[in-house]
């Protein structure tokens, strides 16, 4: 396989992206094509650069995390972004991995790779630790305002990669709402309820927050991209929060220090179940082909496990799988 690695995307870029590409390249063997300025990806890859797996393809222009999405696409045609979609949209890749600009990812994918014939807008999507397991969420942020439609659509996407990616059999839909009774929610979210009840995905109804992390109520989780994106968030920050506290009230008196002494190895059980580092990136599902977003503050593990997600993508053809599952949809929820 070929996965570019946007070189110049990312808080840490470029020595930490070039680290987690490196370690890919080491790990899964596949070819692994750095975009970016070329002097500065060199220097990172410093000796590694005689990797025979390594190359590394000049980009001049870099889209800055505050820059403005789709005006900074047109002003920069050769940005790391541009350059790596382009060589998936060629065929001279099978996987783009970010871990730029969230909205400069989204216009890069859109204006260089286009959507699934069919599908109306990508949706940004992520694998969401719950008590007995994981849950697919999904749009976590690229659609704050969307129609019913669009998440039947996004439900298709999410079971296709439940099924692929996670091997969930049959994935449970669940819609995201104020309560669980079929009248519950805003008009949106009864619509959609309504064409995801006349369509053969295997919806389960509405959820609340509670039945995602406590009761695995759903395998796959649907929203729009502003709830969504409001969960991810709140959910990052409680988990500091939690982690903060626990170790404030652990230092408290020394019973306490001695029992988060012994409890230590049980700390960090938790901690990996719940560490973004080791979910790799967010897959962006409905764009022609396999593009994976990282968090910006992500480190060389978070790119590494990136790169993992995106082979995987890859070698379980999720893209043609959406393909022929949305070219049905509109028959099924017509009828």
């Amino acid at each position: 396989m070929r996965i570019v690695v946007d070189a110049m995307g990312g808080d840490h870029a470029p020595g930490e992206i070039v680290a987690g590409a490196v370690q890919a390249a080491r790990d899964f063997s596949d070819e692994i094509i750095l975009v970016g300025r070329e002097t500065e990806v060199k220097a990172a890859l410093g000796a590694d650069a005689a990797l025979a797996n390594i190359r590394v393809v000049h980009a001049s222009q870099v889209l800055e995390m505050d820059e403005h999405p789709a005006n900074a696409m047109r002003a920069k045609p050769d940005s790391s972004m541009a350059v790596g979609m382009k060589l998936v949209k060629q065929g001279e890749a099978d996987a783009f991995v970010s871990m730029g600009n969230t909205g400069g990812v989204l216009a890069a994918a859109l204006f260089g790779l286009g959507r699934i014939p069919g599908i109306k807008r990508p949706a940004l999507s992520t694998v969401f630790p719950t008590l007995k397991g994981f849950t697919f969420l999904l749009d976590i942020g690229a659609n704050a305002d969307v129609r019913p439609e669009w998440l039947v659509q996004f439900a298709l996407m999410g079971s296709v990669y439940a099924e692929r990616i996670m091997g969930v059999a049959n994935p449970r839909v669940g819609l995201v709402s104020n309560g669980e009774e079929d009248t519950k929610g805003s008009e949106l979210v009864q619509q959609a309820h309504a064409l995801l009840r006349a369509s053969r995905l295997n919806f389960i109804g509405n959820v609340e927050g509670k039945d995602v992390v406590l009761t695995h109520a759903a395998d796959v989780v649907v929203t729009d991209g502003f709830t969504g994106n409001v969960i991810i968030k709140f959910a990052e920050a409680l988990g500091k929060f939690m982690k903060s506290m626990i170790r404030e009230e652990i230092k408290r008196d020394p019973l306490s220090m001695t029992g988060g002494l012994l409890a230590r190895r049980a700390f960090d059980r938790v901690a990996a179940r719940t560490d973004d580092t080791e979910f790799g990136g967010a897959p962006l599902l409905g764009v022609n082909g396999i593009v994976i977003i990282g968090h910006g503050r992500a480190n060389r593990v978070a790119v590494r496990n990136a790169v993992r997600v995106a082979r995987q993508a890859v070698q379980s053809g999720v893209v043609a799988k959406i393909a022929e599952g949305v070219a049905a949809l509109p028959q099924t929820v017509e009828a």
